[in-house]
């Protein structure tokens, strides 16, 4: 199959990897009574909702329609959207050739991450 196959666009396999693993972690965390529930539950969301974005801002690009706002992207990922921006990303090759965009995205799921690790040692919720 050649580089860069519509069928299987680059790095799909990988982000669905990625994302399968948070959302198992996150499951794990949940059963060890160390996250409420409710954290999977706006990560599952915010990815669904980042998914949608992604593919709306994708047709409204090739049809040059009014585009969703980058920073409204940063936001729904940074918030816990980023597994679903993740796969859109790389099953609609959007946004991923933008140096600028990926920086901000990828600094945001550092800031998500470190929040969750926050949230687990701290453990601020009382079961």
């Amino acid at each position: 199959m050649a580089k860069g196959d519509k069928r299987h666009p680059r790095g799909l396999p990988a982000a669905v990897t990625v994302a399968v693993l948070f959302f198992a972690l996150l499951g794990v965390l949940t059963a060890l009574l160390l996250l409420p529930g409710l954290v999977m539950v706006i990560s599952a969301a915010l990815s669904l909702a980042a998914f949608v974005l992604y593919r709306a801002d994708k047709a409204a690009a090739i049809r040059g329609d009014w585009r969703v706002s980058e920073s409204s992207l940063q936001v729904v990922a940074v918030l816990g959207g980023w597994p679903g921006a993740l796969v859109a990303q790389r099953l609609y090759r959007h946004k991923t050739r933008k140096q600028s965009f990926q920086t901000v995205f990828w600094a945001g799921v550092v800031i998500n991450c470190a929040a969750l690790a926050w949230l687990v040692i701290a453990r601020p919720f009382h079961f």
